[in-house]
């Protein structure tokens, strides 16, 4: 007979109450089970979700209406329609000084420097986004070419520079400086990127100095504005730029091709040497390398989106790894770049095998008090089955089909409560086992013993009296 039988003849075949429903507290155990289970799928869900949320990050970036404002809101939009891990919010700003104040306030976490401008502090090099090159011409009449063609000769000379910001005239002064011009002795005039055409009519100058990439529209417009009724441009190579790259790690050495500013005429009639810099996107030293790899990785990506987008301006590089480098890479930047990207687990294995360890130790020490807990409950059922045990000695000598039913209707009770236990997990199914064993004896045993008081009970004849008549 198994188990649930004894118990179903227990409660039922012997005209008892029938067997009682679960416990309220096995309820709340399923119930626990349920909450358990959704508690894991509600961590598992918010962790994926944490881990794989849109960061957004604000980039400083100026003056206003310039190439690298547009190129950087196109970046920005390109991010968010793709959907990317990583987003950018242009906050634009005065020019690259404002970027940098910016930068160095925290009011961003990004911004675009110029390569040779004073680096803000905690700055590290995500990516270059152009490259600009130091193009020096002086202004001569007639046919002759004027009589300026060397860096040199330009002692006492006015110079025009376009474009308002200091950098540039710290440029013109570094270069001045290394073709043995005291900067001192050179007038400078500087002019805004628009309108410059008209702002040069009412100057007299005999040289002038652009900044910007090979292709630059600006560059282009403003030898075609300082050549016009009859003037011609002779462009001025920089032959001490070797020693100004090395001198100045900001700045490198480089070339700008014959024809770069025209076919017909020819400007420049040859190849001339210049210095070049960059403008890069810097970030700062403590934002993610989860996050900043993230960003390099997406950049690159859409590079030739935003290149085909920006063909003049636009030209994303990969900042210099070298622990030389004039501007660090950040060590996300540099891990993409040198192929060392760790994965998910490479990143967070330690922090998983060490939360499942943990886990396990609290398991450990869950179980045990949980099983403390159940001691008591344990020794009262350990009590019972003794209890039952008595009872099967006792129903064997019992000469009362009444004490038979009371013992009978007392281990009903008694494995209700090893049930309860058994459930509860204060005893294992090995005790639970012993305790059906010794069940099953006793209900074989009050049986017996009522068969036996039964047939004792048919064979006593009742006397016979007598009646009279």
């Amino acid at each position: 007979m198994s188990f649930s039988d004894m118990f179903s003849r227990s409660t039922a075949g012997d005209g008892l109450r029938p067997a009682s429903t679960p416990r309220p507290h096995k309820m709340k155990a399923m119930m626990m089970i349920v909450a358990a289970v959704l508690a894991t799928v509600a961590a598992v869900g918010g962790t994926i979700y944490y881990l794989n949320r849109p960061v957004h990050l604000r980039i400083a970036v100026g003056p206003p209406y310039s190439d690298d404002v547009k190129v950087i809101q196109s970046i920005a939009q390109t991010l968010s329609r793709d959907r990317k891990y990583v987003r950018l919010r242009p906050i634009v700003t005065e020019g690259t000084s404002a970027s940098a104040a910016s930068f160095n306030a925290g009011t961003t976490d990004l911004a675009v420097i110029r390569g040779d401008t004073e680096l803000p502090k905690d700055a590290m090099a995500v990516a270059s986004i152009r490259k600009n090159f130091a193009v020096l011409w002086a202004i001569g009449t007639g046919k002759k070419k004027g009589a300026i063609t060397k860096i040199e000769q330009l002692a006492g000379k006015r110079v025009g520079v376009i474009g308002r910001t200091q950098a540039n005239v710290n440029l013109l002064k570094v270069i001045l400086t290394q073709s043995g011009v005291k900067p001192e002795s050179v007038q400078v005039v500087q002019f805004t990127t628009t309108g410059f055409a008209d702002a040069v009519k009412n100057e007299k100058l005999d040289a002038f100095l652009a900044v910007g990439p090979l292709n630059s529209k600006i560059t282009a417009d403003a030898i075609a504005a300082t050549t016009r009724d009859g003037k011609t441009a002779t462009f001025l190579t920089l032959d001490t730029a070797d020693a100004i790259a090395q001198k100045y790690p900001v700045y490198e050495s480089g070339e700008i091709p014959a024809g770069t500013f025209g076919a017909k005429p020819v400007r420049p009639e040859d190849k001339i040497d210049t210095i070049s810099f960059a403008h890069h996107i810097v970030a700062r030293k403590s934002l993610s390398e989860v996050t900043v790899g993230a960003l390099t990785r997406e950049l690159f990506s859409i590079r030739q989106a935003v290149q085909n987008e920006f063909p003049q301006t636009a030209k994303l590089e990969t900042p210099d790894t070298d622990k030389d480098a004039a501007i660090p890479a950040h060590p996300g930047a540099a891990a993409y770049v040198d192929g060392e990207e760790k994965s998910f687990l490479d990143k967070y294995s330690d922090y998983i095998w060490g939360s499942l360890m943990a886990l396990s130790a609290l398991g450990s020490a869950g179980a045990w008090f949980a099983s403390y807990l159940r001691k008591d409950e344990r020794v009262t059922n350990s009590g019972l089955r003794e209890r039952l045990l008595e009872m099967l000695t006792a129903a064997r000598k019992s000469t009362s089909i009444d004490e038979l039913d009371g013992m009978q209707a007392e281990a009903d009770e008694i494995m209700r409560d090893t049930l309860h236990c058994f459930e509860d997990g204060a005893i294992e199914e090995g005790s639970l086992t012993a305790f059906s064993i010794a069940l099953e004896q006793f209900h074989n045993a009050v049986a017996d013993r009522k068969t036996f008081l039964l047939d004792m009970g048919s064979k006593v004849v009742p006397p016979v009296r007598s009646h009279v008549a």
